[in-house]
C-alpha cells in the first residue's frame, strides 16, 4: 500500500504534471516542431543552392549569348518560343539574366550567386563561412560601385551587360554634375575610402617616419621655447628650397603661368621670343648631404643562452648517400680557361679591320640655323591677325626654329578653347602662304599650343654632322641608328634594339631611300662585320645594289646562292623562311645555355662558359631590310606575311630585327598583323590623311612638306624630324672603303631551307645520295665525330642539308644512330677502310 504524502497547500505533484504535458496535443506540436527544424530547413536550403546554380548557368551564358537575345527580347515576349533564345536555360534564363545584369546590376549581378550559395550552405549545414553583416556589406558596395565603375569605362550600348542600367544611370548623372573627370575622382575617392574604413589602414603606417627625421626632432627636443616651427618642417623646408634653387638655375625663363594675365598688345607691340636650342643642355644638381646616424646610443645585446648538450646513443648508425650532378665547370676552372686563352674576342677573325671615317661623307658646310628676323616677324603677325578675325586673343609668342621647320609656341587668353585654334589649320596656312602645317595642341609637358611652319629656305642636315655628334659617338646602345634632327635641332639617335622593328612608308620620291640609306650607314659606322649581318631584299633591283661590295662583311645569304642581294620573290620567300628557322636554332641555343636574350648569351660565350664543341657559336645581330614590301605582298602574299609576321613576333630576344619600307600604306598592304608587331613607326610624307592614320594611327603625315621631312613614332609619342642627307656618291665611298679589306671567305650563311615542291631525304640508294656525301665520310672518318654541326663548318652547309647526310651516312653504316646531345659513333676506324666499305657498296 502506498504511502501517502502530505504537501503544503497549493504545491503540485511534479509526475502530476509531467502527465499533463503527456496529452495528445503536445505529441502532435513536437511532430511540427520536427519538420520546421530539419526538413523545411534542408529544403530551403537546397533551394537556395538551386537558385545560385541557376544564376551562376544564366548569368555566364548572358555574356556569350546576350546580345542576340537583347534583340529577341525586344519583340512580344507572349510569342516568343522558347527556341529563339540562345540561353542556355531558354526563355527563362535570358529573362533573368536581362533584368539582372542587362537592366539592374551588370556583371556585378554575380555577387548574388555567392550569396545564395553561402545561404544555402549556412542552411543545409549550419556551417557560417562568413559573417552575415560582413557579407552584405561588401555585397552592397559592390552591387553600386562596380556597375558605375564599369559604365565610366565602356561606354558602347554592346557593353551594358558589363554595367547595367543602374551603372548609366550612376554615371549619367555624375557627369551631367561633375564631367567625365569628377566621375573618375568620385569613383576613386569612394573606393579608397572603402578600403581605409573596412580594413582599418592607417594613414601613419602608409607614410612612417624616417629615422632621419626621428633623429632630427630628438637633437631638437631641448631647442628653446619661443621656436615655433618643428624640426621634421625645418627639414622639409630646407629640402624644398634646395630643389626651387636647382630648378630655377634650370629654367631660364619661366611662363608666367600664376600671374594675373595681362592686356592683350597689340600685334605690332607683342614681343617675339626667338629661341635657338644648341644640341644639349648640361644640366647639373647637387646631391643633398646624407644625414650621419649617432652610433652612441645603439646598445648590443651580449647575453649569452647556456644550453646543455643532449644526450645522443652513439650506437645509432647514418647511412648518407649523395646523388651524382651534372658535370660542370667550376668557377676556378673558367677562370683558368681565361686566364689561359683570354677572353672570347669575336673580333680577331678581322682584326685590322678599320671602321670607315667620316672624311668619307660629304660636308656641306653647315654653318648653323641662320635667323631670318624679317620672316619671323612676318608670319608671327599673320598668325596674330589670323587668330584675331575669329576673336581668338593669345597672350605671348615664341618661335625655335629648327633646320627646316619652325614651332610658333603660343599662349591663349583665359577662356579660349584649345578646339578653336586646332580648326584653324587650313586658315593659318593659307594666310601664311606654306605648303602645309602642322598644329600640335597642346604640346605635351608645356602647357602651349604649338604651330609648326615650313621655313622658307631650309638646311641640309648632313650625315657626317649625325655621325660626328656626341649623342652617336659615345652611344651606350646596342644598334644605334641616327634618324636626323628635331626642331629644337638635336640629333636624335634611336636603338633599333629596342624598337625591335621600324615599318616605313611615304609616297615615292620624299626621301624613303635616302632613310634607309642613313639607316645602313649608321650601322655601318658603329659596328664590327663579326657583330652585325644584314639580309637585304630589293624587288626594284637598284637601291641596294650598292651593299653587294661589302658581302663578305656585312652581308648573309643562303647556300648555293650568288648574289646576297634578293631580288626574286621565290628567294625571298626562301630566304624568310630560313631566317625562322636560325630564329629556332638560336632558341635552342639559349635555352641549353640558360639565357633569356641575346645579350646574356653573348657575355656568357665571350666568358668561356660555353663549349663550341656542344655547337654553341658567338651570336652576330641579324638586320632583315625589304625596301618596297608592297611588291612582295602582291606577287607572293600570305607565303610573305606569315613568316614576317612571326619572325617580329619572336626574333627580338635573338637579336633579328625587321626593318620594312613600302611606298604604298594602304590596309591591304599594310594589315592588322603586321602593324600589331611593328610598333616603332616612321613616316614620310603621303598624300593622304587616311594613308597617315594607317602607318602612324594619327594624322599629320599628309602635312609635311617632303625633302626628307618624316614624323617617327616610338610607341608613346610623335616626333618630327629632318632625315639626315646620305648621297649615293657618299653611300659607294663607304662600300668600297669596307670591300677593299680583307673580310671573311663567303657571307654568312643562313640555315638551307627545303620548300613543300623540294624532294625530302627519300631512299639512301646510291643515285640519292647527296653529291658531297663521299667527302662528308671522308671528314667524319678523319675526326671520328659524326655530328651535323662538324659538316656545316667543314662543307660550309646549311643545317637541313647537313642533316640529310647524316641520315644518309648513318643508313650506309658509317656512323651509329642517334644518342641524345652527344655526337654519333663512327663505325669506320680508318679511311682505308671507308674506300673499301665504298667500293664495296657501289
Amino acid at each position: 500500500m502506498a504511502k501517502k504524502v502530505n504537501r503544503p497547500k497549493g504545491e503540485k505533484n511534479k509526475s502530476d504534471k509531467l502527465d499533463v504535458e503527456d496529452t495528445p496535443k503536445s505529441n502532435k506540436k513536437k511532430v511540427f516542431s520536427g519538420i520546421n527544424s530539419d526538413k523545411i530547413r534542408i529544403g530551403f536550403g537546397l533551394t537556395l543552392i538551386l537558385i545560385s546554380l541557376i544564376f551562376l548557368i544564366a548569368f555566364t551564358s548572358f555574356l556569350i549569348t546576350g546580345n542576340y537575345d537583347q534583340n529577341i527580347l525586344q519583340t512580344n515576349l507572349d510569342e516568343l518560343g522558347s527556341g529563339e533564345v540562345r540561353n542556355w536555360l531558354g526563355k527563362f534564363g535570358a529573362v533573368l539574366s536581362q533584368k539582372f545584369m542587362g537592366d539592374w546590376f551588370g556583371i556585378s549581378a554575380f555577387i548574388f550567386v555567392p550569396i545564395l550559395f553561402r545561404l544555402g550552405i549556412k542552411s543545409l549545414f549550419k556551417l557560417t563561412l562568413v559573417p552575415t553583416k560582413v557579407v552584405f556589406k561588401y555585397s552592397i558596395f559592390i552591387l553600386l560601385w562596380l556597375p558605375a565603375f564599369m559604365a565610366f569605362f565602356f561606354t558602347s550600348s554592346d557593353t551594358l551587360m558589363l554595367s547595367g542600367g543602374i551603372g548609366w544611370a550612376i554615371i549619367n548623372t555624375l557627369n551631367l554634375a561633375l564631367g567625365s573627370i569628377g566621375s573618375l575622382l568620385i569613383l576613386l575617392f569612394v573606393l579608397a575610402a572603402f578600403i581605409l574604413i573596412n580594413f582599418n589602414i592607417s594613414l601613419e603606417n602608409l607614410f612612417p617616419k624616417t629615422d632621419v627625421l626621428m633623429d632630427k626632432k630628438t637633437d631638437n627636443h631641448e631647442a628653446e621655447v619661443g621656436e615655433e616651427t618643428s624640426p621634421e618642417l625645418d627639414f622639409k623646408l630646407e629640402k624644398r628650397t634646395e630643389k626651387v634653387v636647382e630648378e630655377e638655375s634650370i629654367i631660364a625663363t619661366p611662363l608666367p603661368v600664376s600671374e594675373p594675365v595681362a592686356p592683350i598688345a597689340p600685334v605690332d607691340e607683342l614681343p617675339l621670343d626667338v629661341v635657338v636650342p644648341p644640341e644639349s643642355i648640361p644640366v647639373s644638381s647637387t646631391p643633398l648631404e646624407d644625414a650621419e646616424l649617432p652610433i652612441e646610443n645603439i646598445s648590443l645585446d651580449t647575453t649569452v643562452i647556456d644550453t646543455k648538450p643532449t644526450i645522443v646513443d652513439e650506437d645509432i648508425e647514418i647511412e648518407a648517400v649523395v646523388g651524382e650532378g651534372e658535370e660542370t665547370l667550376k668557377d676556378s676552372e673558367i677562370r683558368d680557361l681565361a686566364k689561359e686563352f683570354g677572353e672570347y674576342d669575336p673580333e680577331l677573325d678581322l682584326s685590322k679591320y678599320q671602321k670607315p671615317s667620316l672624311d668619307l661623307l660629304k660636308d656641306f658646310g653647315e654653318t648653323g640655323i641662320q635667323i631670318d628676323r624679317t620672316e619671323l616677324e612676318e608670319n608671327k603677325n599673320r598668325i596674330i591677325v589670323t587668330l584675331k578675325n575669329y576673336k581668338i586673343e593669345i597672350s605671348s609668342i615664341s618661335a625655335v626654329i629648327g633646320p627646316t621647320v619652325t614651332l610658333y609656341e603660343i599662349v591663349p587668353a583665359a577662356g579660349v578653347r584649345i578646339s578653336k585654334i586646332k580648326n584653324l589649320e587650313d586658315d593659318i596656312a593659307l594666310s601664311l602662304s606654306a605648303l602645309g602645317i602642322r598644329i600640335i595642341a597642346p604640346i605635351p609637358g608645356r602647357g602651349t599650343i604649338g604651330i609648326e611652319v615650313p621655313n622658307k629656305n631650309s638646311e641640309i642636315v648632313s650625315m657626317k654632322t649625325m655621325l660626328a655628334s656626341d649623342k652617336f659617338q659615345n652611344s651606350k646602345m646596342i644598334l644605334p641608328v641616327a634618324l636626323g634632327k628635331t626642331i629644337s635641332n638635336e640629333s636624335y639617335i634611336a636603338d633599333l634594339a629596342k624598337m625591335p622593328h621600324l615599318l616605313m612608308a611615304g609616297a615615292t620620291g620624299q626621301g624613303k631611300s635616302v632613310g634607309l640609306n642613313a639607316i645602313l650607314v649608321s650601322l655601318l659606322y658603329k659596328l664590327h662585320p663579326s657583330q652585325l649581318k644584314f639580309v637585304l631584299v630589293d624587288p626594284k633591283k637598284v637601291e641596294l645594289t650598292l651593299y653587294n661590295k661589302i658581302e663578305r662583311h656585312y652581308l648573309a645569304k643562303l647556300p648555293d646562292t650568288d648574289e646576297a642581294i634578293i631580288t626574286d620573290t621565290q628567294k625571298v620567300v626562301a630566304t624568310l623562311n630560313s631566317l625562322c628557322i636560325e630564329m629556332d636554332q638560336r632558341y635552342d641555343l639559349l635555352k641549353e645555355a640558360m639565357a633569356r636574350t641575346i645579350v646574356e648569351y653573348n657575355e656568357k660565350f665571350v666568358a668561356r662558359k660555353l663549349n663550341p664543341e656542344n655547337g654553341h657559336r658567338y651570336l652576330p645581330y641579324i638586320v632583315l631590310v625589304i625596301d618596297e614590301f608592297a611588291d612582295l605582298i602582291m606577287t607572293a602574299g600570305k607565303e610573305v606575311e606569315t613568316p614576317i609576321a612571326r619572325l617580329a613576333q619572336l626574333a627580338r630576344a635573338i637579336g633579328i630585327h625587321l626593318i620594312v619600307a613600302t611606298q604604298r600604306p594602304s590596309v591591304n598592304v599594310i594589315t592588322g598583323m603586321i602593324k600589331a608587331n611593328f610598333p616603332a613607326r616612321l613616316a614620310f610624307r603621303v598624300t593622304s590623311k587616311i594613308d597617315s592614320r594607317t602607318i602612324l594611327d594619327a594624322g599629320g603625315a599628309d602635312q609635311l612638306i617632303g625633302r626628307g621631312d618624316l614624323l617617327f613614332s616610338p610607341g608613346n609619342e610623335i616626333v618630327r624630324l629632318q632625315c639626315p642627307f646620305v648621297d649615293t656618291p657618299e653611300v659607294e665611298r663607304i662600300c668600297n672603303f669596307i670591300g677593299e679589306q680583307q673580310g671573311y671567305a663567303d657571307a654568312f650563311l643562313l640555315p638551307e631551307f627545303v620548300g613543300e615542291s623540294s624532294t625530302s631525304q627519300g631512299s639512301m640508294a646510291d643515285e640519292d645520295r647527296d653529291v658531297l656525301f663521299n667527302d662528308a665520310a671522308s671528314i667524319v672518318v678523319q675526326h671520328q665525330q659524326g655530328s651535323a654541326s662538324l659538316l656545316q663548318r667543314r662543307l660550309k652547309l646549311g643545317y637541313n642539308r647537313a642533316g640529310r647526310i647524316i641520315d644518309q651516312l648513318e643508313a650506309a653504316g658509317i656512323i651509329g644512330p642517334f644518342s641524345g646531345s652527344k655526337a654519333r659513333d663512327v663505325l669506320i676506324p680508318d679511311e682505308m677502310s671507308l674506300a673499301q666499305k665504298l667500293n664495296g657498296d657501289s
